[in-house]
């Protein structure tokens, strides 16, 4: 073998390409930032939803409380309602009931009480502008772990639902439902009754309420929502009082 020959050998076992090690080593790099972006985009996404969801709860709850504030701000208590006593005919139960309610020992409060916000969806109905609302909280057909707010509206005159039936669902997704009553001293109530002699024919001055929804992303800390109304009508009632 010549020297040209050896020397071609030589270059010719150089070119020969990359090793077994080399190319390990490339497949772990890949691997590594494959990994890498996957985890970015899945995260991105993962972000996108959770905001996405976190909106429309937020959406959810601006539109449920604006709702019950309107109805509450034109609560009142009709003249034909209040007990015998105080001049009334008391053709109804109590004109305003909150009750502290519990499911699965999470707040699930219900609500009951004539408005004038009264909404009217049935062409052939009387027109009236009082209405008998209630608001009560019931268990998601999706699990126990979620509730679902109802909002009932009756005309005045006429029998509203049993309770835990009819109605239309106001907000869905939720943790837990909290309302608290005060009087014109600014104590707090966690549930009121016009029918019984604290409360005999008057309205809270104000009532707070709390809506408290899911947190897929962390549901050990709920979304909560805290809102307050004022009343109008209820000055009427201790105004008259002995």
């Amino acid at each position: 073998m010549n020297a040209l020959t050896a020397e071609h050998l030589m270059n010719s076992r150089d070119r020969a390409g990359f090793t077994l090690l080399e190319i390990l080593l490339a497949m772990v790099i890949f691997a590594i930032v494959l990994s890498t972006l996957y985890t970015a985009y899945t995260g991105t996404f993962r972000n996108m939803d959770e905001t996405e969801s976190q909106a429309d709860i937020y959406r959810m709850a601006r539109i449920a409380l604006e709702r019950i504030a309107e109805d509450l701000e034109s609560a009142y208590i009709p003249p034909w309602a209040l007990s015998p006593e105080a001049g009334g005919e008391n053709l109804q139960p109590a004109p305003f009931v909150g009750a502290d309610a519990q499911i699965s020992d999470r707040s699930a409060d219900t609500l009951l009480f004539f408005s004038r916000a009264h909404l009217v969806f049935d062409e052939e109905e009387v027109d009236t502008t009082i209405g008998r609302i209630s608001y009560d909280v019931r268990e998601s057909e999706e699990g126990e772990d979620v509730f679902v707010l109802y909002r009932s509206d009756t005309p005045g005159f006429e029998e509203g639902p049993e309770q835990g039936k009819g109605g239309l669902i106001l907000c869905d997704g939720l943790h837990a439902v909290n309302f608290t009553y005060y009087d014109d001293g600014g104590r707090g109530y966690d549930r009121w009754d016009s029918a019984n002699e604290e409360f005999k024919d008057k309205l809270p001055v104000m009532v707070s309420i709390v809506l408290e929804f899911v947190n897929e992303g962390n549901p050990e800390a709920p979304l909560k929502f805290v809102s307050g109304v004022v009343l109008p009508m209820a000055r009427e009632g201790y105004e008259k009082a002995p």
